[in-house]
Order: C-alpha cells, then structure tokens, then sequence
C-alpha cells in the first residue's frame, strides 16, 4: 500500500489497515488516531510525531521503525515486535505491550504512565532506558 493511497483512505474514514504493507514508508507527524494496523508490516517505517493514539498495532512488526515523539496513548501493542524501534519522547500513556518484543529498543525520555506491563514475554535486552516517565 502506497502512503497517499492510505492517508486518503483513512481522511475519507476507513480505518482497518489489517496486514498493510507499508515497509520504508514515511509517516512522520501524520494522523492515524484509531486506527487498525493489526499485523501491519511496519518495518524501518518512520512514525515520528504520528498520532497513533487508541491504534490497533496488536501483533504489527514495527522492526527498527523510528516512532521518537509518537502519541501512542492506549495503543494496543499486544505482541507487537518493536525489536530496535525508536521510542525515544513517545507518549505511550495507558498503552497495551503485553507480550511486545522490546529488544534494543530506545525508550529515553518516553512516558510510561498507565502502560500495562507484559509478563514474562517481556523483554527489554540491550534497551536504552534513561530519562523514562512514569507519572
């Protein structure tokens, strides 16, 4: 799927992007509130600044994707693979990241408020985890 193709579908209100393609794909600062990115391959997709606030990104590989400034508040990120994303300033209040693959990921600065906590599938191996926020 190609960006103008989404951004038009999503302006126009459709909202399930379950299993979308969009590897490479620049995103930055867009609006994507609520949408569903179910399973979407987001891989080295640049997400800085979106609005991705109440997205579905259950089980969406978002491998060394850059979402640094993203609004992520009460995303679902249920096993998502988030292995070398850039989380560094995102807001991630009250988000979902049970069984979510953190390896190498940066999370400076990120607010962490409210985030449901993954059990044991949780990793967080080689991540960088200063200046984090969870108030």
């Amino acid at each position: 799927m190609y960006v103008d193709e989404l951004l038009r579908q999503y302006s126009a209100g459709k909202r399930n992007f379950y299993r979308a393609k969009l590897i490479g794909v620049n995103l930055k600062g867009v609006n994507l509130r609520a949408a569903d990115l179910s399973e979407a391959i987001l891989i080295g997709a640049n997400l800085m600044g979106a609005n991705l606030s109440e997205a579905n990104l259950s089980g969406a590989d978002l491998t060394f994707s850059d979402l640094s400034r993203a609004h992520l508040n009460q995303a679902n990120l249920c096993n998502a693979n988030l292995r070398g994303a850039k989380l560094n300033r995102a807001n991630l209040t009250g988000a979902n990241l049970q069984g979510a693959i953190l390896n190498s990921v940066d999370l400076n600065g990120a607010n962490l408020a409210g985030v449901k906590m993954p059990d044991e599938s949780f990793y967080l191996i080689n991540s960088k985890l200063d200046f984090l926020s969870f108030t």
